[in-house]
């Protein structure tokens, strides 16, 4: 993990939920905040590849809280598309997904990952453009994904 020890920064942790509308509503109550909106991902400068091969048709809706300042809790719902995050509902339901890093230095982050054990699993640009992810299996080692995040700026 001294990849991203030293490369990274704790930035989230994302749950995977069926239906998006509803687990806003309640996180919101829990957290005492406004629902956030709910926004379509995966268009197509994402580029997303899962398991190796281009997944063009991978989508997701998105819902972020910013808990305190640097770190939020991500909500996604995958359409039917193989996905990460399609995988991780229909093996396990609901749930904590990933925890992510900002990282500097994407490539050797997950060079680093991988020396660790883990492997790559999906990885893909924002849709603006203004960044990627990458999707670590951690599994092995802390029970969730592992993503990394790079904004270009």
């Amino acid at each position: 993990m001294k990849a991203i020890l030293e490369r990274g920064k704790f930035a989230q942790v994302g749950f995977i939920v069926k239906d998006i509308e509803e687990a806003r509503v309640k996180f919101a109550a829990l957290f005492g905040c406004e629902v956030p909106p709910a926004n379509p991902c995966g268009n197509e400068i994402a580029g997303t590849v899962y398991k190796g091969q281009p997944a063009p048709n991978a989508k997701s809706k998105l819902a972020f809280f910013d808990l305190v300042p640097g770190v939020q809790l991500e909500l996604i719902e995958p359409n039917e598309e193989p996905s990460t995050w399609r995988e991780y509902l229909d093996k396990n339901g609901e749930g904590i997904h990933h925890i992510a890093f900002n990282v500097e230095g994407m490539d050797e982050v997950i060079k680093g990952c991988e020396a660790e054990g883990m492997t790559l699993v999906q990885r893909g640009k924002y849709d603006d453009g203004s960044g990627e992810y990458a999707y670590m299996d951690g599994c092995k080692d802390f029970k969730c994904v592992i993503e990394l995040l790079e904004s270009f700026k």
